[in-house]
């Protein structure tokens, strides 16, 4: 997946009529973002290939009763999983890769956190298409080849999007597209024999599934993921630049949270709604901090009433960030977060404690009460820092008493200098950290700051002074929240458009093959009525009349007349065909609707958290649905467990194709949008 940015200081040229890629996509982009996203997809290979191999031993290891086999395969076994520890840690230095990301102006900000695109294999529509179409649908399938290239070739441009608004259309408008696709060709009784192949964005491990539900979770996360790659990109140096960065970082905890809700059964672990949930927190602490940075991109005065606000907002950007390292350093999450990213995390909130700890200090320290301030005011707005005030004193007595103002002041100064410390000793600690150049300038920076200022506080009678510091209570007038995805504001076209309206012609409705009905009207009388949207459906027919003995059926819909398709014409339009043909026969097909009450197994998944990076699929709760106890109950479908039992013992990490089956359901108008509104499972 790559960039389809132009070089900076290159305006990227309009797109031409004819040009060759789509809008929000340009796979010949060299960028460090494509190149990075290439490397992913190479080390995603190597990572196949490696668990590929790790699983053949597993099971050789299983089968073999020898001695010297058993040992040989131990020890090959030993070196693959060293081999994919390495690839894993790899994998780990591209999600780090943060510099990559950020706006390449000068900038003296802290870096921010983008997600990887997860990549995908090339899937081949055409065969299972044009035969669903010719099979269901009962028509030439050859006259479907252009609507099949251009899903297909959507499909591939999503592998290639752009870091801007119309990469964001174009993924949406993919998803969208998905939708009127499972409603037109994916039935609930079985498979279409298309297998989706997605990597891990944490891990490199491949899941494979023929449900369309794992495409769909895929490109949501990737809409996420690219809005967190357009908020890093924002130059925040500027008041604009910095609004569309909070608006990127909320907009993809929206679009994360809508995936963790909606899709709740993930088979990969980057999906999974632990991990949806630390992704979804580190969205909004970015958004807090930028919202920050946005107050104080002005410059903050050292005036009273500005420093309480800005101490308060330090602060709850340090407890927002405090809040995503304790997620991140829980089971089962701890296991696949980057490293890097949760100590950059831990320094944010060490790094922001400190600032606010700072503010409080140059509040008491460099501002004493006067007859013209209002002293209720900085009183009430003093006190409302702290949940107590240390032992001893009063919000008022320190605001007058330049002797404790003074101790307290050093007592904030003291906190921010350990908060310092405490963040430039994570970074070290982190050898990816401690490469990014801005971040080691902005802690030093920081950190020389509170030196200075508390060695010119500093006296001899210092060790007198043990007064505890408080702790700062957190408070923003900058709220963030999450963004909602609006799907409905990107209007798209169902390619399969001809197929006629969802509501009668989707993959769950079954009806006869067309059947020619050829009749005269007697005086000028049809024998029947018309009713209905698109298509029109025959009504009061008479059985006497000579349509009603050329085979035509109370409630038949009309598809074609005279040869000219009509499944999206209204009644008006369908009786004026009919008055043109004059008094020549009428020549018309029709279908019938046919019962859909097969049985099918109600069905679930789980993957395997007991073992480290394992996604193995567990098929449970089989069960019949409730039949006429006259009937012979049909037969269960084939479910495919590929060695379940045997898988979950070797932790495999290949996940494998699995059945799916739902359960029957009565007839009801379909939209291509129902999934979109209900919760949904990947089984």
């Amino acid at each position: 997946m790559t960039d389809a940015l132009p070089p900076r200081g290159c305006q990227a040229a309009e797109p031409a009529e004819d040009s060759y890629f789509r809008k929000g996509c340009n796979p010949l982009a060299e960028t460090g973002r494509s190149k990075l996203q290439n490397q992913r997809a190479v080390l995603n290979q190597q990572i196949l290939r490696a668990v590929r191999m790790r699983a053949g031993a597993e099971n050789l290891l299983r089968a073999t009763t020898n001695n010297k086999v058993r040992e040989q395969v131990l020890l090959e076994l030993s070196f693959v999983n060293s081999d994919l520890q390495i690839l894993k840690e790899e994998l780990e230095g591209l999600n780090i890769s943060v510099e990559v990301y950020q706006n390449t102006e000068e900038t003296f900000s802290i870096p921010l956190v983008p997600l990887g695109l997860k990549e995908t294999k090339e899937v081949d529509f055409t065969l299972p298409l044009k035969d669903f179409i010719l099979e269901h649908y009962s028509e030439d399938s050859s006259e479907y080849e252009d609507e099949i290239a251009d899903l297909m070739d959507l499909r591939q441009a999503c592998r290639t999007p752009s870091r801007d608004e119309a990469g964001i259309e174009m993924l949406i408008s993919y998803f969208l597209q998905l939708g009127y696709v499972e409603n037109r060709f994916f039935p609930p009784t079985r498979h279409m024999g298309i297998l989706f192949t997605w990597y891990d964005s944490f891990t490199g491990v491949p899941v494979c599934q023929q449900n369309l539900l794992l495409e769909k979770a895929s490109i949501l996360f990737n809409i996420g993921a690219l809005y967190t790659q357009i908020g890093t990109r924002c130059n925040r140096q500027t008041q604009n630049g910095l609004e569309n960065a909070v608006d990127a970082f909320q907009r993809a905890a929206g679009v994360l949270n809508y995936l963790k809700e909606t899709f709740t059964h993930t088979p990969s672990y980057d999906m999974s709604p632990a991990m949806l949930n630390v992704l979804v927190k580190l969205m909004l602490a970015q958004a807090q901090e930028c919202a920050f940075e946005q107050m104080s991109l002005p410059g903050i005065r050292n005036e009273f009433f500005t420093l309480v606000k800005m101490t308060q907002e330090a602060s709850k950007v340090g407890e927002v960030y405090m809040m995503v390292n304790t997620a991140m350093t829980q089971e089962p999450v701890k296991e696949n977060i980057p490293y890097s990213w949760s100590k950059l995390v831990q320094i944010k909130s060490d790094h922001y404690k400190a600032l606010a700890h700072y503010f409080v200090a140059t509040i008491l320290c460099d501002h004493e009460l006067q007859s013209s301030d209002d002293e209720d005011q900085q009183e009430k707005a003093l006190s409302q820092l702290y949940d107590y005030m240390p032992e001893g004193l009063m919000a008022l007595t320190v605001l007058k008493d330049k002797v404790q103002r003074k101790q307290l002041g050093k007592a904030h100064l003291r906190k921010a200098v350990v908060y310092h410390e405490e963040a430039l000793r994570v970074c070290g600690l982190c050898k990816k950290l401690r490469n990014i150049d801005v971040l080691q300038e902005v802690l030093t920076a920081a950190h020389k700051r509170s030196l200075l200022k508390y060695a010119q506080q500093e006296k001899e009678d210092d060790f007198l002074s043990l007064i505890q510091t408080p702790d700062i209570l957190p408070k923003t007038e900058h709220k963030v929240e999450t963004i909602t995805p609006q799907f409905s504001k990107v209007k798209v076209k169902d390619f399969f458009h001809r197929l006629g309206p969802l509501s009668v012609f989707s993959a769950k409705q079954r009806w006869t093959a067309p059947r020619t009905i050829r009749f005269h009207c007697e005086a000028g009388e049809l024998g029947f009525s018309l009713k209905g949207g698109s298509p029109v459906q025959i009504y009061c027919l008479d059985p006497a009349c000579s349509a009603a003995s050329m085979g035509l059926k109370e409630g038949d819909y009309i598809v074609s007349v005279g040869g000219v398709d009509c499944k999206w014409l209204g009644v008006n339009e369908v009786l004026e065909k009919f008055r043109s043909v004059g008094e020549q026969p009428i020549e018309f097909e029709v279908i019938s609707c046919q019962d859909t009450t097969a049985s099918m197994h109600s069905k679930s998944a789980t993957y395997s958290v007991g073992m480290q990076k394992t996604y193995s699929l567990i098929c449970l709760a089989m069960e019949e649905d409730k039949i006429d106890q006259t009937k012979k109950a049909p037969l269960k479908l084939p479910f495919l467990s590929w060695g379940t039992k045997n898988r979950q013992k070797a932790a495999s990490t290949l996940c494998l194709p699995s059945a799916v089956a739902g359960s029957s359901q009565t007839k009801k108008k379909l939209s291509p949008f129902a999934l979109l509104n209900t919760e949904s499972s990947l089984y």
